[in-house]
């Protein structure tokens, strides 16, 4: 089982009432008068780059809703590779099927420094039961998050290694300037879109030499899309 760095992460109790993301989080329909069926503390955690939330097969306690930063869901394939699903922003859910199946069905872990709400099951069910707008946003939740793997499947899972990437360029668009897109290390790229390392190197050295994206930092991490046309038009 991979190790999880739990002590020290805890931050203290998370304030739902007043958190800055309420609205894109799970508890978003909640009213005042619903709070008052939370008896259990939502933790707030924090998260350094690599560190892992919950492993696969792990007994789940708790549902997690991301606050900031970027975490990755990936399983390991029969023969020992690393298969990365898709990837979670602020306002996302992890590890809703806890709530069914009271364990985890994949890996965890933080592309980026990450701070999360960590929420006892036990809380959720319960307000489930107690409030319709909780029942209600909980199956929207659950349904957004099965649209979105399908989408995330569709657009970097197929088509030639040129097209997968630059869709992948496409989908890691910043919300606030969607002219910056975040790559992250070419492993992880290769893991997400079933392609060799080389292979990712290579089709992004291509986008950058046509003039589609330009490196905004020295580690190769950040770029500005130039030419979003040459990114959709891509070709193997």
């Amino acid at each position: 089982m991979i190790p999880i760095k739990t002590e020290s992460a805890w931050r203290g109790t998370s304030d739902c009432r007043t958190c800055a993301i309420r609205e894109m989080a799970l508890f978003g329909s909640l009213t005042e008068g619903d709070f008052a069926h939370i008896h259990a503390p939502i933790d707030d955690l924090a998260y350094r780059s690599g560190d892992t939330l919950h492993a696969e097969g792990q007994a789940a306690h708790g549902v997690y809703t991301l606050r900031s930063g970027m975490l990755k869901l990936s399983r390991v394939t029969a023969d020992g590779r690393q298969r990365i699903l898709r990837l979670l922003r602020p306002g996302d859910v992890v590890g809703l099927e806890a709530l069914a199946t009271e364990c985890y069905d994949s890996n965890v872990t933080a592309l980026t420094d990450v701070t999360v709400c960590r929420i006892p099951t036990e809380v959720i069910h319960h307000l489930s039961q107690r409030s319709p707008r909780m029942h209600a946003g909980l199956l929207n939740k659950w349904q957004k998050t099965l649209r979105e793997a399908d989408d995330w499947l569709a657009a970097i899972n197929f088509g030639t290694a040129r097209q997968r990437v630059g869709q992948f360029v496409l989908k890691m668009r910043h919300s606030t300037d969607p002219s910056l897109s975040t790559l992250f290390s070419r492993e992880d790229m290769g893991a997400m879109m079933d392609l060799k390392l080389e292979t990712v190197s290579r089709e992004v050295s291509h986008l950058v030499k046509i003039g589609a994206i330009k490196a905004v930092d020295k580690q190769g991490r950040l770029y500005r899309i130039v030419d979003e046309s040459l990114l959709l038009a891509a070709k193997g």
